[in-house]
């Protein structure tokens, strides 16, 4: 006669089957392979800047917050963290250039792959998007022209600095920075990532180069289409041939015009990139959803990223404004691979099992994004209870 223990456990494994069955036929809880990464789920922590990084090193606060939000088999990607001392803007931000700053990384990364989680830093520099209180010995932002960003004092979330007209990087420097980027992602490697995102968006240094609204060179990195991407696919090369194409990914905003960068015809210039990083191998190509124009808020839009995924040859992740039922759809319709959630994730440190069960969300508090705390809206929300 079979023991109530046994019909017990017998009925927990047919609960527990259950509940895989139900979510493997939910799209974004169906598995992926990212070349050597094998991923049990699609949603992935988009980077967030947090502002919780004093003195620009990662803290012991953010191992809980990172670990908080990883999933066996779920990819997350770090925060945007400086390549340089020329490479920051905001407050409070990490880097990933000094031998400090690696070994502050190290105890993060540790937590993350102890769950079983794969974790990309995303490397980052913000150009022009800066003013001289940021930079070394006072000087002007760097960027691809000299032109400055147009007067943003505030926005709803938080007050920025007033931006300082930036200095144009003559020809014979842009290699330098190619050179911060591939031992920024060196570095990055030696603190433990999985590899690296190169920062290709929202109108910081390579979206300078990019657009053709910011960029006015006339030189080989200006002018023609081919020009004004050659610096963002030699930091692409120049980082494949330091760490290994099946480490690196890029971050791109075509449709974007976040900090003044704009372009005349973006969808273009998405299409070009995205036809160009075959040539490279890279792992994946990451692009913001052209709704997600100029604010936090979607806007209508007649353009689509589904020429650029069906371009792209590898890993093609989405972003911008996705909620639970169209990231299915976006998945369910081939038009992604990966869906990365940033304000949702950021609000709800489960949020891949809240999908599994359909649960309610947690709300985000806007007001806290970059309070540099480190605990308030930082790793305050609280996990979905469940009970038998």
């Amino acid at each position: 006669m079979e023991s109530k223990t046994n019909k017990l456990h017998l009925q927990d494994e047919d609960d527990q089957e259950t509940k895989r069955t139900a979510a493997s036929t939910i799209p974004l809880l169906t598995p992926h392979k990212m070349g050597k990464f094998i991923l049990s789920h699609r949603v992935v922590l988009a980077p967030l800047t947090r502002e919780r990084s004093f003195d620009n090193l990662p803290q012991p606060h953010a191992i809980l917050y990172y670990s908080q939000r990883t999933s066996k088999g779920g990819l997350l990607i770090a925060e945007a963290t400086g390549i340089s001392d020329t490479s920051l803007g905001f407050p409070h931000v990490p880097g990933i250039w000094t031998k400090e700053q690696v070994e502050a990384w190290k105890p993060i990364v540790d937590a993350v792959h102890a769950k079983g989680g794969v974790f990309f830093c995303q490397i980052w520099h913000m150009g022009r998007s800066s003013n001289t209180d940021f930079q070394p010995n006072g000087q002007a932002p760097i960027s691809s022209t000299d032109k400055p960003i147009s007067p943003l004092l505030q926005t709803d979330v938080i007050e920025l600095p007033k931006f300082t007209p930036p200095r144009r990087l003559r020809t014979d420097e842009i290699p330098l920075i190619v050179n911060d980027f591939r031992l920024a992602a060196r570095n990055a490697i030696e603190a433990g990532f999985d590899g690296v995102e190169i920062h290709g968006a929202h109108g910081y240094l390579i979206d300078q180069f990019l657009k053709d609204q910011v960029n006015d060179r006339t030189d080989k990195y200006g002018g023609s289409l081919e020009n004004r991407c050659r610096f963002a696919l030699e930091v692409v090369e120049a980082v494949v041939d330091e760490i290994g194409a099946d480490r690196v990914g890029i971050r791109l905003s075509p449709f974007a015009e976040y900090n003044d960068a704009k372009d005349s015809n973006p969808e273009a210039l998405g299409l070009y990139m995205a036809k160009a990083l075959n040539k490279y191998g890279i792992l994946y190509c990451h692009m913001v959803e052209p709704r997600m124009k100029d604010s936090m808020e979607a806007r209508e839009t007649h353009y689509s990223l589904v020429p650029m995924r069906n371009a792209f040859k590898a890993t093609f992740i989405v972003a911008g404004a996705y909620n639970r039922q169209d990231g299915n759809e976006a998945v369910a319709e081939n038009h992604a691979d990966l869906v990365a959630y940033g304000r949702l994730f950021l609000a709800n440190p489960d949020l891949p099992k809240r999908f599994e069960l359909n649960a309610p969300l947690n709300k985000y508090n806007r007001n806290t994004f970059y309070t540099p705390h480190p605990v308030i809206g930082y790793t305050d929300y609280p996990f979905f209870e469940t009970t038998r």
